[in-house]
């Protein structure tokens, strides 16, 4: 049976790197594969996937209009067995796009990956990733380390002096340069260091 996974962790864990990993091994075994990530992502060229450790891949780019469903069946119909769909970035996904990826795998038999972050700068989970947490067949943590040793598992916004941010959008998107992957103690510490200063 085919299943929806969501492997989520903090930034910096190596999603899109067990993500690329995953297309590989399906590939070198001759299977087809499909790979989706966020057009809203613009760190790399539209519709490409791209890790921190310089491995990338040419994938589609997906917006909040795109219907997951009628794209894998058409591609389905006009090129034949698929054997797994990757989603990056899949905290951008919108609920309805979750729902069409539990189609994917409840109708059309195919497995699906999708890959992303759990929650935002302010701890608040995103729409999509909320969606997989409720609906996902399987939840898989990749794990990353806080500066303090720890496991991280929050996302800190920063500005260019390294500062907290704690108001903004939800989505802003950045590298290294505007977040730090941190535990949840030492995320608080960093918030209640910018209340006090209020």
């Amino acid at each position: 049976m085919a299943k929806l996974y969501f492997y989520y962790s903090a930034m910096n864990a190596g999603k899109t790197t067990t993500l690329l990993q995953s297309d590989h091994n399906y590939r070198e075994r001759g299977m087809r594969t499909l790979l989706f990530t966020a057009q809203i992502d613009t760190r790399s060229a539209k519709g490409t996937i791209s890790s921190r450790i310089g491995l990338q891949k040419n994938a589609t780019a997906f917006s909040d209009s795109t219907q997951f469903y009628e794209y894998i069946s058409t591609n389905i119909k006009n090129n034949g067995l698929l054997h797994c769909v990757l989603v990056d970035e899949a905290q951008f996904l919108k609920k309805n796009q979750v729902l069409q990826l539990c189609q994917v795998a409840d109708k059309l038999k195919v497995p699906v990956l999708t890959y992303g972050l759990r929650s935002d700068f302010l701890g608040h989970l995103f729409e999509g990733s909320a969606a997989l947490l409720a609906l996902a067949d399987k939840l898989c943590e990749i794990k990353t380390i806080c500066p303090c040793g720890r496991k991280a598992t929050m996302n800190l916004r920063m500005d260019a002096n390294g500062q907290t941010i704690t108001n903004g959008n939800q989505i802003e998107i950045g590298g290294n340069d505007q977040y730090i992957a941190l535990c949840r103690r030492c995320f608080s510490e960093r918030h209640e260091q910018v209340t006090c200063q209020v």
